[in-house]
């Protein structure tokens, strides 16, 4: 993570439920308890996204469809679009997903392994990738206790989080950090293991 020649990011996909999330939260005894509208509903919006873990810069791409081959080779060129700017080698974290290990994107992995390469978590181990504290911080800055009575309101208050963290923040930063440093400077790592998982 010290090397000045290479820019370590994390990627990943998530969904954001319209029915948003009921949590726990504390209430003045003399106040009535609130009462949460929840949508009955399964509808969701997904979304493409990935965090340099040095700035906490943030990249997205809303995912109408389908995540697979075809949508993750699309996310990939513009992430190399917009990371490779800096002249660092860019090193991606991901997990197993089939698609993520595709022939369709192969071969164009394989042109641009100089300067962007993806990096595989080992399997079955999505707490290891930084970016899931993202995705929890968005649900409860975004979501939770919330009500949603059209899919297009948590669109819009979800891009309008993520369009604050695309030119780096600090929180981001720290917060990627705190999986840094657990994971990846522990002395019970074992980080060669990283990148070495065969493809399904």
């Amino acid at each position: 993570m010290e090397d000045a020649a290479v820019d370590l990011w994390a990627t990943d996909e998530v969904h954001f439920q319209q029915h948003g999330s009921r949590c726990r939260m504390w209430v003045p005894p003399e106040t009535k308890d609130p009462v949460l509208l929840h949508h009955p509903t399964r509808r969701s919006v997904g979304y493409f996204g990935a965090v340099r873990l040095r700035d906490g810069k943030f990249q997205f791409s809303r995912e109408t469809g389908k995540f697979n081959a075809v949508t993750f080779f699309a996310f990939l060129k513009r992430l190399r679009r917009a990371s490779v700017r800096t002249g660092r080698r860019v090193v991606v974290i991901t997990d197993n997903a089939r698609y993520h290990h595709a022939r369709l994107h192969k071969e164009w992995r394989a042109t641009h392994v100089e300067d962007f390469v993806l990096d595989y978590l080992p399997p079955y181990s999505p707490e290891l990738n930084p970016i899931e504290r993202v995705w929890k911080l968005t649900r409860r800055q975004c979501l939770h206790n919330r009500y949603f009575p059209v899919l297009e309101e948590v669109v819009a208050v979800v891009e309008t989080q993520f369009e604050n963290w695309r030119k780096g923040n600090e929180t981001l930063r720290r917060l990627c950090a705190i999986t840094l440093d657990a994971v990846f400077r522990s002395p019970f790592t074992i980080p060669q293991s990283m990148g070495t998982s065969p493809a399904p």
